[in-house]
C-alpha cells in the first residue's frame, strides 16, 4: 500500500513537472510592426560594412509625419525598441567621423530637413530612455517627396565615393551619405 503511495505521488509530481515545463514554452504574439534587418555590402559575398536592426510599422491610412510622427519631436525611427546601427568599419556619418561600433539611430523630423542622432546607449525601447549626453553624432539630412511606402523601410544606395542610406515611409524620403573609411 505505501509503495502504491509513493508511486502515485511520484506520478503525480512527473506529470505536474511536464505540465508546468509545457506552459513556460507558450510564445507571445507577432509584433504588430515586425523587426527587419538591412546590410550594405559592397557586394553579395563580402563582409557587411553597415547593419541597421529596426521595427517596420505599418502606413494603415494614417497621416505620417507632422500627425502621427510629430514633427520637432525626437523619434526612434522605426518601431518598438530603438532602432540600431552597427558600423565595420570607421565612418563619415553625414559629415561626422564616427567611430566603428554599435549606436542607436535616432531622428528629429521636420518638413523640409531632419536631424538624425546616433547615440551610445544601446538596447532602450522607443525614445523614453534617450539622454543626449550619449549622443556621438548629430547631422541634417535631406528630406524628399515620392510615391507612398506602406510599411517603414530603411535601404542603401551606393554612390561613387559614398553610400545613402535612405529612409522611407509614407510619400516622405529622406537620405543621409556615409563615407566608408578604409
Amino acid at each position: 500500500m505505501k509503495k502504491i503511495y509513493l508511486k502515485s505521488i511520484f506520478v503525480f509530481a512527473i506529470l505536474y513537472f511536464f505540465s508546468v515545463q509545457s506552459k513556460a514554452q507558450d510564445f507571445k504574439e507577432l509584433d504588430k510592426s515586425p523587426h527587419d534587418i538591412v546590410y550594405f555590402r559592397t557586394n553579395k559575398i563580402s563582409p557587411p560594412i553597415i547593419k541597421v536592426l529596426y521595427g517596420r510599422p505599418q502606413k494603415r491610412g494614417r497621416k505620417i509625419f507632422g500627425e502621427l510622427i510629430p514633427y520637432d519631436k525626437i523619434w526612434r525611427v522605426g518601431a518598438d525598441e530603438a532602432t540600431e546601427i552597427k558600423f565595420y568599419k570607421d565612418v563619415v556619418f553625414g559629415g561626422e567621423q564616427v567611430k566603428a561600433g554599435t549606436y542607436v539611430l535616432y531622428a528629429i523630423p521636420r518638413e523640409k530637413e531632419w536631424t538624425l542622432i546616433l547615440n551610445s546607449n544601446l538596447d532602450v525601447w522607443g525614445t523614453y530612455e534617450y539622454q543626449e549626453k550619449y549622443d556621438v553624432a548629430r547631422v541634417k539630412a535631406k528630406v524628399s517627396f515620392s510615391e507612398p511606402v506602406e510599411s517603414f523601410s530603411i535601404g542603401f544606395k551606393e554612390k561613387k565615393k559614398h553610400v545613402n542610406m535612405i529612409f522611407g515611409w509614407d510619400h516622405t524620403r529622406v537620405t543621409i551619405p556615409i563615407k566608408i573609411s578604409n
